[in-house]
């Protein structure tokens, strides 16, 4: 009688994926305590059976060879085509055949909606879409919400790895959508579906079919409370994309934003619009990020930002007022807490003015999260502008970088950013001086108004 291989059992830290044969209180590679967690390792007889069924799904598996970088094809496969501006955009021109993207969100924020609402508007490829969550008349009633028909649609409901690589034999579609990763299991792993074991094994094994037979999978995951993606980090280390789709839930605006991206820049983001019948594409973001009616209100100033290749201009809001408890308060929403800091504190060294005892609260408006360096004169205009209680001058916008000596520090792309501005009838911009060099201002109708240093800038805005 053969002897059974027996399974080995190994520990792998949930927040970096580094593996250990034995458990450790505290990782070597993160820094984090208690995050190693037990997976029990199936034996090497199972793991091929499971990688020999994963590949042959459908496809022949292909035998490798060693290759020069020379007699390496370098033509680019022709990109799948969403049908959605604003994915293509974020996935860098469209979907890479045989690539494995993950679409991460917080519940209830839209993931589903999204995925479901792009396939139907795919009526050219045969798609199978595996819910392990929803049940299909759940997903008929969400179609008919969606306003959406299409035949070469296929709704599988099923959490079994196993029984999903059979129909995918049996269906051959052209692209799978896996609803959502953490609830799907293989019975080669003795856990529950979810834990770090199974999604491991299930992501890796739907990696080896994308990659064997060309066929890009679209796996959704979940959000865990401190923000980051449900499972093993080791899961953003497998797939070829990582796009996150975020937004408060209180708002209409939904961001989808690229973390990592093999086929295309990590620097794109999509905007949509939460409505009753789906999600709106928002091609002009910046009408959207505005509100019209600030006349007259302290503590609002309007940034040229770019995200990606987009331009867009956005609404900085700040609230300066007397410290209530003693210790004053730091607040930033949208906009990184540390730089808040650093440029408070460049106000009160560079510019004399005293904000130690006050209470400083940054929101830029519509929920966005926005990284780019150009805000910091926004920023700094905002604070001063609630702080003295004058409102800045309808019509006025600012771009620039502020640096720790006060000096406003050029930005790039300005030619796209002034554009912006003057398309939505802004009347002044101010621009770092170093921006000037190297293109023609006299096409611009817009008045520039070129500054090196903070106070330039302030006297510019308030005399």
């Amino acid at each position: 009688m053969p002897s059974m291989a027996k399974d080995k059992i190994a520990y792998v830290c949930s927040n970096c994926g580094q593996e250990s044969p034995k458990w450790i209180g505290k990782c070597p590679s993160c820094g984090q305590w208690n995050t190693f967690k037990e997976i029990r390792v199936a034996a090497d007889t199972k793991q091929q059976a499971a990688t020999t069924a994963a590949a042959t799904a459908g496809h022949a598996l292909r035998k490798n060879k060693v290759l020069k970088l020379s007699d390496i094809s370098d033509h680019d496969d022709p990109r799948i085509d969403m049908h959605d501006e604003e994915l293509n955009r974020v996935l860098g021109g469209g979907l890479v055949p045989g690539s494995i993207v993950l679409l991460g969100g917080e519940p209830g924020i839209g993931k589903s909606t999204l995925s479901l609402q792009t396939m139907l508007r795919m009526p050219e490829k045969r798609i199978l879409y595996v819910s392990g969550e929803e049940s299909a008349h759940q997903l008929k009633m969400r179609a008919n919400r969606l306003g959406g028909e299409n035949d070469n649609f296929l709704i599988l409901c099923e959490n079994s790895l196993e029984h999903i690589f059979d129909h995918i034999k049996e269906v051959q579609p052209e692209l799978v959508v896996i609803d959502s990763i953490q609830t799907i299991m293989t019975e080669d792993v003795e856990s529950s579906a979810g834990s770090i074991a199974q999604v491991r094994e299930c992501a890796s094994a739907l990696l080896r079919f994308a990659k064997t037979s060309g066929v890009p999978v679209i796996l959704i995951g979940h959000i865990t409370k401190e923000g980051t993606l449900a499972g093993p980090k080791i899961l953003e280390h497998i797939v070829d994309t990582v796009i996150q789709f975020e937004g408060d839930q209180h708002y209409m605006y939904r961001i989808l934003r690229s973390m990592k991206n093999r086929f295309g820049s990590t620097a794109e983001l999509g905007i949509y619009e939460m409505q009753q019948n789906g999600l709106r594409q928002v091609s002009n973001p910046s009408e959207l990020l505005l509100t019209q009616d600030h006349e007259g209100l302290s503590g609002i100033a309007i940034s040229s930002a770019i995200e990606g290749i987009r331009p867009f201009l956005v609404e900085t809001q700040a609230l300066v007022s007397t410290a209530a408890y003693g210790t004053p308060q730091r607040s930033a929403t949208g906009f990184d807490q540390r730089r808040l800091n650093m440029l408070l504190a460049v106000l009160e060294k560079r510019v004399g003015f005293k904000l130690m005892q006050k209470d400083v609260f940054i929101n830029i408006a519509g929920g966005l999260r926005v990284t780019d360096l150009a805000m910091d004169l926004s920023i700094i205009a905002a604070v001063l502008s609630s702080n003295v209680d004058t409102p800045i001058e309808s019509g006025w916008c600012m771009c620039g970088e502020v640096g720790l000596s006060g000096e406003v520090r050029p930005v790039s792309r300005i030619e796209q950013r002034i554009a912006e501005a003057e398309k939505l009838g802004f009347s002044d911009i101010i621009i770092p001086k170093y921006n000037l060099q190297g293109f023609d201002a006299k096409k611009f109708h817009i008045a520039l108004h070129p500054v090196r240093k903070v106070e330039e800038a302030l006297r510019e805005l308030f005399g």
